[in-house]
């Protein structure tokens, strides 16, 4: 059930952090990216869950077969839902941003503030092709995000990040971060958390930086671990066996569905599968994936060093030995680098030899089979949906932690 409790998601991507919050009974104000394809991807959504609350999901079925436009179904939505998806870039200057969420807001207040600034600039993998940049501008994210905590005054904030911002520039940024929202007004607490305590099958650590304002009765939440258990096959084994290039808009479900997509609501009512599509590969690639799957049977990983020199495609055998990586039990981190090859998140299954596919990684983040990914039209929708499932955090891990700060904002 909804509450009375409105949020505002900056930095919002595909929605993952924000779906969490919905689940959890929280009302979306606005949702606030500079990516078209990802403010496409939330419009959608916004969709979604308006036709659901309305008895509609026909409407939005008849859009996930194809049988409307995109155009046909954003018309039975209410304007005003598809204005609060706000397709501008976060900066110094916000004011046309703001108008647009206070008029949204219509006099009532913002209870919480939630969003992840993008990661690269922090994370200790994309550090490397920054470092003449001393100064690289998106390591100043946190400010402008403290300008919409300073004119909107919420309860509390939720901030999301890779573990590199607490080391990034010997832990500046992360100090800065501190007193600049403790000067605001709010107390700041963070950990570090793993998307694999909450039920998510993937081992992703995340900071989770929780404020609030100091007058409120609160506390940095406690989470228990989550007892259900998930791994590759629970996710992977009810989804019909495609090959490199695949791209049908639909498919069946080769098997019934198992206790962990039902009971994490990840195959949620849409009998049928969508954005089950794969990039094409070239022989080169398909004779290493083969190679790196044999290995990984024999309990090994294949480190590009140890491809055969007639086979590999990359002169470099000291950086990145792990560039060709097969999707373990327990599946690695998402990454948006996904959105450029599918190197490192190779099939399991020697007999499909591919890279894995939008759903695959969509169910690796525990997005909902119902969720639809959207690109533009004169670029890649592949690679768009890839890189916002990658850039994405985990609905399930965002909902249980939504759950618990509405447990202490309907305490405080």
């Amino acid at each position: 059930m909804k509450s009375n409790l409105n949020y505002i998601d900056l930095f919002a991507g595909a929605g993952g952090l924000s779906e969490g919050f919905i689940r959890a009974g929280f009302n979306p104000i606005a949702h606030v990216e500079m990516d078209s394809a990802a403010c496409f991807t939330l419009k959608t959504r916004i969709a979604y869950h308006h036709l659901s609350e309305n008895g509609k999901e026909d409407i939005y079925n008849s859009y996930l077969l194809g049988e409307i436009s995109r155009e046909d179904l954003y018309s039975k939505i209410p304007e005003q839902l598809m204005k609060s998806v706000i397709n501008a870039e976060i900066g110094i200057e916000n004011r046309e941003t703001f108008k647009v969420i206070d008029s949204a807001l219509d006099g009532r207040s913002v209870d919480l503030i939630i969003g992840g600034p993008p990661c690269q600039a922090y994370s200790v993998v994309g550090r490397a092709p920054l470092k003449h940049k001393s100064d690289d501008e998106r390591t100043m994210l946190y400010v402008h995000y403290g300008r919409f905590l300073k004119k909107y005054q919420p309860k509390v904030f939720v901030f999301e990040n890779v573990p590199g911002i607490l080391s990034a520039a010997n832990g500046k940024y992360f100090k800065n971060l501190q007193k600049y929202y403790r000067r605001l007004g709010y107390v700041v607490e963070q950990k570090l958390l793993n998307a694999l305590d909450f039920g998510v099958v993937q081992s992703r650590e995340r900071v989770i930086v929780i404020g609030w304002k100091k007058e409120i009765d609160f506390s940095y939440p406690e989470f228990c671990l989550e007892e259900l258990r998930g791994y590759r096959d629970d996710i992977f084994s009810d989804l019909p066996k495609i090959f490199p290039g695949e791209v049908s808009r639909t498919q069946q479900y080769s098997s019934a569905i198992n206790t962990y997509l039902k009971q994490t609501e990840i195959r949620n009512g849409v009998n049928y599968v969508t954005q089950h599509i794969t990039r094409p590969h070239n022989d080169k690639d398909l004779a290493i994936y083969r190679l790196a799957i044999e290995r990984m049977n024999a309990g090994e990983r294949l480190k590009n060093n140890l491809i055969p020199e007639e086979m590999r495609t990359q002169k470099n055998t000291k950086d990145f030995l792990d560039r060709f990586k097969v999707v373990d039990k327990t599946p690695h981190t998402m990454i948006a680098h996904i959105a450029k090859d599918g190197h490192h998140f190779i099939h399991p299954d020697v007999n499909q030899l591919r890279s894995i596919s939008v759903r695959e990684a969509a169910r690796i983040q525990s997005f909902p089979d119902s969720y639809y990914f959207e690109g533009i039209k004169e670029k890649s929708p592949r690679s768009a949906a890839f890189r916002q499932i990658g850039n994405a955090v985990p609905p399930l891990m965002a909902e249980k932690i939504a759950e618990q700060i509405k447990n202490l904002l309907d305490n405080a």
